[in-house]
């Protein structure tokens, strides 16, 4: 990496902290630019030729924040060898990550706001990759009904993200999570194998 690519990954950086404190504390449409730049020395100018808008910089530090969820839904899944355990495991801890008050602001609340479909975040298309890799095993092996990887996959993810989404977005979030994580298992459980 050149001095000139150094200094824009930094810049990048940069601005993507000073985003996530802001976009955390006032919300994204009440963060200004200025909140974005002068708190890290940088111009506005820097914020365009790195993300071309404040739009793009909010889909930046969702990307991250988002991929940093799944990341810590992984390890959470992780702590067992049983798959299926790990699939519910996992979930649960997404779900969970919607009490977080930066996640709960910047992914759960802003970022559906003004980005849209979460479904269509490229983050969300690398936690579909595990769960699809992980159902494609549990068929294979006969815990879960022979039923289609992808549609399992995608809505397994859908409902951990919808309750994430609900919990954020509740007056009482302590008083959801628990009912959320436990329809979760609940709808979850209904894809094992009878037989």
């Amino acid at each position: 990496m050149n001095k000139r690519q150094e200094k824009m990954a930094e810049t990048r950086i940069k601005l993507i902290q000073a985003a996530r404190q802001a976009f955390a504390e006032k919300g994204f449409a009440a963060a200004s630019m200025d909140d974005l730049t002068s708190h890290v020395g940088l111009t506005r100018g820097a914020l365009y030729h790195n993300f071309g808008s404040k739009l793009g910089l909010l889909a930046a530090v969702v990307d991250q924040l988002d991929s940093e969820m799944a990341a810590k839904a992984k390890v959470k899944g992780d702590t067992t060898e049983n798959d299926w355990e790990s699939l519910l495991l996992e979930g649960a801890a997404y779900i969970e990550m919607a009490l977080d008050p930066e996640i709960q602001r910047i992914v759960l609340l802003d970022g559906p706001a003004f980005l849209g479909d979460p479904s269509q975040w490229p983050s969300q298309s690398s936690c579909l990759q595990f769960t699809l890799e992980k159902v494609e095993r549990l068929i294979k092996t006969e815990v879960l009904k022979t039923i289609d990887v992808e549609a399992a996959s995608r809505l397994l993810n859908g409902a951990a993200l919808n309750a994430a989404l609900w919990v954020a977005a509740s007056d009482h979030p302590e008083e959801v999570l628990p009912k959320a994580t436990e329809a979760f298992k609940a709808l979850c459980s209904g894809l094992i194998r009878k037989d």
